[in-house]
């Protein structure tokens, strides 16, 4: 060793020295930390375990979490273990997330928003036990789409479902069966197919028939004629124009702009129990929402999407939309940059508003899936932890303009001039002339 460095080993360093080495140290970590703003400098306690369970659906507003996991971000937050794991259905995610990893199921997972809240109140699982969840996150804003069947091409349907209606009557007095699919009853997409149907004048539980279908398999039920329409997410939209049999008729963007839709939810009992490792995760989903919004990373999202572990179909059915180019599969109505591509990011999209998960409740009872005087309140209390993303946020260095001041986006307007007032829901539901539920 030579002498300048056992002088850097400490042997006889002198003070103009020291200050030397501490200052090039203190750059060094200071140009560190530029680099990688969180990771290894995030504050706090570390994780108490190294991995966790999670689920997914095969569908491009799960993005986040395939990129997390490619990309080790879980990893850069002491999370190397995490498992990302495919579900067969989202009823199998309920199934798995109420055993929980402990009993071979899962710790969390991309969910349909109301999910969390139906599985904690005990609404959708086996005799009615309630599984505690905690929702972490929003993953994203907007673009699920409602397609209908080739067979109604003439129709050219929109955001105004009404001419659907006559279509279905003389369907129906042919002594054929109408459908409508979606994923799960309460879900996202149950309430958006829902909503469009009933503003068109069709109630979805007396003039058409709803039923389930796992995202997966929208497209080889649409081809053999198991249903009319469907609400899903991509990307099993294009792929059903790309394969000839049937069109877009809605971005559900167009019916409330920039809306919720998927969220990052955890079992509440997990999370109690490894609150740091529950950050962490929040956090690299978090980080991986940042990079998937970036109009740059659109190309490699989609191939990421596309992979066999992931969503396991061609690029090309997934990437024009993720980059916000929207063909309907109707002649001449392409739109390029549309305002209702699925945000990650952009527009407070990671943040769980209350707001938001109140909407949910409030069209769930609507609907009949809980009961009109229903502690919505109460529940949303539990279940919404957005202590932690924004504990999450300020850990990873999320600017003060990126993170809201309020749980509550304020009233919401949808498309056909319906107002939903957090402060008063109640109003809206009267405002409603299809409903299950007297106000």
């Amino acid at each position: 060793m030579t002498k300048r460095n056992d002088r850097l080993a400490g042997r006889g360093m002198n003070r103009r020295q020291l200050l030397k080495a501490a200052s090039g140290t203190a750059a060094l970590l200071a140009a560190a930390k530029l680099n990688f703003p969180a990771g290894a400098f995030a504050q706090g306690a570390g994780p108490e375990v190294k991995g966790a369970k999670l689920g997914f659906i095969a569908l491009s507003d799960a993005g986040p979490l395939f990129v997390a996991k490619d990309k080790g971000l879980f990893a850069k937050y002491g999370m190397p273990d995490v498992d990302v794991q495919k579900q067969a259905s989202w009823g199998t995610t309920r199934d798995n997330l109420v055993l929980g990893s402990e009993g071979n199921g899962i710790d969390g997972a991309h969910i349909l928003t109301p999910m969390p809240y139906l599985i904690s109140a005990g609404k959708v699982t086996q005799n009615n036990q309630p599984t505690p969840m905690y929702i972490l996150a929003r993953l994203n804003l907007d673009s699920q789409c409602i397609s209908v069947a080739k067979e109604y091409a003439d129709l050219k349907l929109g955001v105004d479902a009404t001419p659907f209606k006559a279509a279905l009557e003389k369907k129906k007095a042919s002594g054929k069966a109408v459908k409508a699919a979606m994923t799960f009853p309460g879900g996202t997409h149950d309430l958006w197919i829902r909503y469009w149907l009933a503003a068109g004048g069709i109630d979805p539980d007396k003039d058409i028939e709803t039923i389930v279908v796992p995202p997966p398999q929208m497209v080889a039920n649409m081809k053999v004629g198991t249903m009319d329409c469907f609400c899903v997410g991509e990307p099993w939209n294009l792929q059903l124009i790309h394969q000839d049999i049937g069109y877009t008729a809605v971005n559900t963007g167009e019916l409330w702009n920039k809306h919720p839709e998927k969220s990052f939810a955890m079992r509440a009992a997990w999370v109690d129990k490894y609150p740091n490792a529950a950050k962490a995760i929040t956090m690299a989903v978090m980080e991986a929402q940042q990079w998937s919004d970036k109009a740059e990373n659109k190309q490699e999202l989609a191939t990421i999407m596309g992979k066999r572990q992931w969503m396991n179909c061609p690029v090309e059915d997934v990437y024009d939309r993720t980059a916000g180019k929207f063909d309907y599969g109707i002649p001449g109505k392409v739109v390029e940059n549309s305002p209702h591509i699925m945000k990650y990011w952009r527009d407070f999209a990671s943040y769980p508003y209350q707001s938001h998960d109140l909407w949910f409740l409030t069209e769930d009872i609507r609907w009949g899936k809980y009961e009109a005087n229903f502690d919505t309140k109460a529940l949303i209390g539990k279940v919404n932890r957005e202590d932690i993303w924004r504990a999450a946020a300020k850990d990873l260095g999320v600017p003060a303009a990126e993170i809201p001041t309020s749980t509550s986006r304020g009233k919401e307007t949808f498309f056909d001039g319906k107002v939903f007032d957090p402060e008063n829901p109640s109003a809206y539901l009267k405002s409603l002339s299809i409903k299950r539920v007297e106000v």
